[in-house]
């Protein structure tokens, strides 16, 4: 299923709601994660903006890896809703945020 750990995508929504999507902050830190985690956030926006739908995670994951033509950053820098999106991806899969979100805003 998701291969990027639960704590990373609440630390983009967290810098997203915090500095928005195309701060320098939320560019350096998605700069710095890898193919795969890359391509699992990626699927995660477009699951919770319903181009997917939650049973076609393999299919949003691979076309995710395919369009990757730009940098993962860069292309998250245009989606003014990407906090919500990401929230709702994690949603549709049935992963519970609200212990981790509350981690970061005490933080």
């Amino acid at each position: 299923m998701i291969e990027i750990s639960t704590n990373k995508v609440v630390r983009v929504i967290f810098l997203a709601r915090e500095y928005g999507p195309g701060s320098r902050q939320l560019s350096d830190y998605v700069s710095g994660l890898n193919e795969d985690e890359a391509a699992n956030l990626v699927a995660l926006l477009w699951i919770g903006r319903d181009s997917f739908d939650a049973a076609e995670w393999e299919e949003a994951l691979a076309n995710a890896r395919q369009e990757a033509t730009a940098p993962t950053e860069d292309y998250l820098a245009g989606i003014p809703e990407l906090a919500d999106h990401l929230e709702a991806g994690l949603d549709a899969l049935g992963i519970t945020v609200s212990e981790a979100e509350d981690h970061f805003r005490d933080g």
